[in-house]
Parts: structure tokens; sequence; C-alpha cells
């Protein structure tokens, strides 16, 4: 396949499905899923994405704001915690049988990714949770990016957590209150714990 902005061979990458063209950085997915993201604003000049070093968006995931997004390669960069609760309520509510994800992709590890926010190379490492995906980090920030595809790699794999706020029961209430515990501030916390209540 040619890329359609400058007509270079792109190179596919089948453990994400999409297509990246080395000679001019864009890339082209075959779905339009955009992993939940809602845009919030033009690109800003004052954050650069750290796959592609096109501007990064303002935006919103899961009704988390604090996001900036990149609409040419679908990265994504979120504050921690809200890395956090996306992925664990994402998982919960899951209805969609998991995928199984690919073998942890190792010369990721050897990426160089700048913050966009204080511009200070990241730390990259190996996403601890499900999902066999690399992510990286700035401590200083409190922020995680995530490259293509890397939220539902996270999302979409197995694991006993997923799909346990739809069974019921005594752990769907249990991941209710540790959600409220964790976020005494935040309403959408309150409004699953409520949810799952009324299906007791």
């Amino acid at each position: 396949m040619n890329c359609r902005n400058c007509g270079a061979a792109m190179v596919l990458s089948a453990a994400r499905d999409y297509s990246h063209c080395e000679h001019c950085g864009s890339f082209y997915f075959p779905t339009a899923d955009d992993d939940g993201v809602k845009r919030l604003g033009d690109p800003s000049a004052a954050h650069t994405c750290p796959g592609c070093d096109k501007r990064l968006s303002p935006a919103s995931l899961d009704d988390q704001g604090g996001v900036f997004y990149c609409t040419n390669c679908r990265g994504v960069l979120l504050p921690r915690p809200v890395f956090a609760t996306v992925i664990q309520r994402r998982r919960a509510w899951a209805s969609v049988p998991p995928a199984i994800p690919p073998p942890l992709d190792r010369a990721a590890l050897d990426r160089k990714a700048v913050c966009p926010s204080c511009s200070m190379r990241m730390a990259t490492h190996a996403y601890q949770g499900p999902g066999g995906i690399v992510i990286d980090t700035c401590d200083s920030c409190d922020l995680v990016w995530l490259g293509t595809g890397e939220l539902n790699a996270a999302v979409n794999a197995p694991g006993r957590d997923r799909g346990s706020a739809l069974r019921g029961g005594e752990g769907a209430v249990e991941f209710g209150l540790r959600m409220k515990n964790a976020e005494d501030d935040d309403r959408n916390a309150g409004d699953v714990l409520t949810f799952l209540k009324e299906l007791m």
C-alpha cells in the first residue's frame, strides 16, 4: 500500500492493525476506531506528539479531562490517575470477548519519547498490567503516553476482571466501592456504584 500523502510505500504493523509511512510520518487506519477519545479543540502548539511529532489536541476520554490526542497516529497522553481509571472501568464493563495480545514488542523498549508537557525524556517500560504493551511515563508530570492501539490492547486482553461489573454479585459491588474510595470527588464513580447496587 502506498501513502496517500506522499506516495511512498507504507509499512504494515500487523500487531496494531495500521500502516505507517516512514517517509512523511503519515498513518493509515483501516477502521474509524479512535479509542473513544473526544477532541475538545484544535491542535495545541504547546504539546507535540511523542510518537510522530505532530501537534496534540486537547481531549477527554470517558469524560475524564486533562487528555491530549494525536489525530495523526492516534496516540493518547493522559494523567496517570485517568489512565488507571479508564483501564479499570473499561475492563470491568467489557462485554466483548477478550483478544489475545501480541507478544511484547521488545524493540519498542528502545524508543525515545519526549514528554509533551516538560520536554524531558520519558521513561519507556513494559506495562505491568494486561495487554503486553510498552508505555512511556513522565514521573515529574505524572503523565502516561500510550502509542497507537495500546489502550485497546490493555482493555481487551484476557483477565478475570474483564466484565466483572456486568456479572453482578459481590465482585461488582466491590469494584464500585473501590472506585468510590479511589475517587471520592468523581461523580462518575458514585454513579457506577449506584447502578451496581440497582443490579443487585
